[in-house]
């Protein structure tokens, strides 16, 4: 089975999180934390502050590591390294993605995630 290893950046303003729709692919529609394959060569920290930059145009302060989520999907091993990151300006353009929502914690369940971030959601309902 193909692995893939990506980062994924649980992007926090006080007490809400900012969540992205997929708009393209098998997994379409899907919401997720904003990310993507790391590069060789690249640490955590760098692949976040590159994919974030492409898919949002923004920019990010990554924080600390709150989970390795490990998870087969039929086609492939995911391995996510999920971390905790702010936003260092206001300015956001979704240039990948159908929709984004700034969840709370109350409303974390109210979209349909991807079953691998969706494997975090309790620590960061915790953090909340």
């Amino acid at each position: 089975m193909k692995s893939i290893e990506v980062v994924a950046a649980v992007i926090r303003r006080g007490n809400t999180i900012f969540a992205t729709q997929r708009g393209y692919g098998e997994f379409k529609d899907w919401w997720e934390f904003p990310g993507g394959k790391m590069e060789p060569g690249e640490s955590c920290p760098q692949a976040l502050l590159r994919e974030i930059k492409e898919e949002l145009n923004a920019d990010i302060e990554v924080g600390e590591l709150i989970q390795t989520v490990l998870w087969d999907y039929p086609a492939f091993h995911l391995t996510m390294h999920c971390y905790w990151c702010t936003l260092t300006s206001e300015s956001l353009h979704l240039n990948e993605h159908e929709a984004a929502r700034w969840l709370s914690k109350e409303d974390l369940h109210s979209v349909k995630w991807l079953q691998a971030d969706e494997g975090i959601l309790q620590t960061i309902a915790e953090a909340l």
